[in-house]
This record gives C-alpha cells, structure tokens and sequence, in this order.
C-alpha cells in the first residue's frame, strides 16, 4: 500500500522528516535464507495475480466496493491469502475497513472502497497486499484508466510510471535511498508535476511495514545504504499539480488539496548480488518503459 495505513504501504511524513508507520521501527528487511527469497517472490506474485484478475472488472458502472468483494473473494478463496489491509490498526487510526485501496482521480492514496461508481474518463489506483500462508507480505499497486480518459490523465500515469522505474533501477547493493528519490523528484518535476511528501515506500518481508523508509525525493548519495537482500515497495505518489495534501474524516483517504489528479505506481523489490528484482511481477504486469530499456529485474530476463 501506499502509506501509513490502508494497505498502508507508506509512510507519513512531518514537515523535517517521513514517519512511517512501522510495525518494526528500526529493523530492516534483509533476507540471506534461500527459502526467505522464495517466500517473498510468492507472496509478491500472488499480489500482482490479484491485479490481473480484477482488471477486467474495472470499468464504468462498476462500484469501488464491487471491486473490493471480487479481491477478497479471490485473495480468499482461491490463492488462501489474507488482505493486509483489512482491519490493518496502526496506532491513531481506526481500523481500516476493506482488503484493498481504492484510490480515484484526485485521491492520492488509502481510497476506502465503497458506493462510489466509475465513470469513463476516471483513473483509478488499486493498492493490493497479501499475506500468504507462511506468513510473506507481497505489496504493489497499479493505475487503471476507464474508458477512454483525458490526455492530461494518460500523461500523468505514464510518467509516474517512468518515475517508479527510473527509481527501481537505481537500486543495487551500495546505492543510497537518496539516489532512489533524487530521479524520482527529477522526473516528475522536469514534466511538470508534483512529489507527495507525506507518504513513502517501506520495508517490507514478514512484517508489513518497516524500516527503511522509501523517499521518493532526495538528493544522491544520501541516505541509508543498500545492501544484497534488502526486500522494500518503491511507490511514487504524483500529483499534476501541488503536492499538499489533505485527509478526509475517515482517518485513511487522502486527496489532493488543490483537487488535482494524482497517480501511483508500486513495486515490492529485492536487492540481488548485481542489482534488483521486481518481486511483484506477473503475467498481466505492465512491461517497463523505454527509459529503463534493458535493465534486468527478473532472473535471468532483461526487458526487451
């Protein structure tokens, strides 16, 4: 997930410094064990399975709590997995209410499923984690466009898309965090467009959310060092115009203040020997853009 709750894959941040919400403040996810690497690829790609089985399903006419039902159902009843985010409490928040997120047009992130029906021209972010029978978390996220949206809506999500790629090719062992934010933030803003600061990426493994936490601004060379086997969700949060912020009385959904668009992408990566493999990938998972052609993110496959 994104933040701090819902799925809550990612972290809020004051106005120095991002606090995540963390089950394990202070512990890293890093894994040396081979049955620990191969836990967290299941979990990843059961994560992603779920987004290719909903996606049919994300048109107009169809309710955000539709969508809801049909990923627990399937989370359920088919992969036995359990939805991180339903009843997910982290302290000073209620518990959050559904098993995924939601999030439409101008929410940046934590959207509560509910009555809300899609319409053409919409864009939505389904934020989906899993737990699988061994006790693995598996967190990512992807844009769904409704019919046919507005060439503003199409650019936006394809450069957050550019951006959670352009960071998940910096990672290999001995880049900084900061390496990871500062082409983030490069991206984003030479297009235009706003970084959300509130909200970040986390560690991720046996435990949904720990340290590190994830900027996606920053400046290189900075920050936390990576090292072979760290597991963490990259998840950039954009928005086409400010990047303040404001959350609903719900305690979870957050929207954009100036009520502009905003999108999301999200990955659960690991750090290999060499460089970084996308954990949440599957067969419906959208290929990478052409600015990370040729970057190798599975075993023994590069992109085309």
């Amino acid at each position: 997930m994104a933040k701090s709750a819902l799925s809550l894959k990612i972290g809020q941040i004051s106005s120095t410094n991002a606090r995540q919400v963390v089950d394990n403040q202070g512990m890293n996810s890093v894994f040396t064990a081979e049955k620990d690497i191969q836990g967290m690829r299941e979990a990843g790609r059961l994560a992603s399975e779920v987004l290719d089985h909903v996606a049919p399903h994300v048109k107009a006419g169809v309710s955000t709590a539709e969508l809801d039902r049909i990923c627990h159902t399937y989370m359920r009843d088919v992969q036995k997995t359990i939805p991180a985010p339903l009843n997910y409490q982290p302290p000073g928040y209620p518990p959050f209410p559904a098993s995924i997120c939601t999030s439409v047009n101008d929410v940046i992130c934590h959207g509560i499923p509910g009555e809300k029906i899609l319409k053409t021209g919409d864009v939505v972010n389904l934020d989906i984690t899993v737990i699988t029978p061994d006790g693995y978390y598996g967190d990512t996220s992807r844009m769904f466009m409704v019919g046919e949206v507005s060439v503003m809506a199409k650019r936006l999500t394809q450069i957050t898309f550019e951006c959670m790629w352009l960071g998940i090719a910096q990672v290999k062992p001995g880049a900084s965090l900061g390496d990871i934010g500062h082409v983030i933030q490069t991206h984003a803003e030479n297009a235009g467009y706003s970084v959300v600061r509130e909200y970040c990426g986390h560690g991720i493994g046996k435990v949904f959310h720990q340290d590190p936490q994830i900027l996606h601004y920053g400046r290189p060379g900075t920050g936390e060092k990576l090292e072979q086997g760290m597991t963490f969700t990259i998840e950039p949060m954009i928005n086409a115009g400010r990047r303040e912020i404001r959350t609903m009385p719900d305690q979870w959904t957050v929207k954009t203040k100036d009520r502009s668009l905003s999108a999301q992408w999200e990955h659960t990566l690991l750090v290999t020997a060499t460089g970084v493999e996308v954990l949440t990938w599957s067969v419906g998972s959208n290929p990478p853009p052409d600015c990370v052609k040729g970057l190798v993110f599975r075993p023994e496959t590069a992109s085309a």
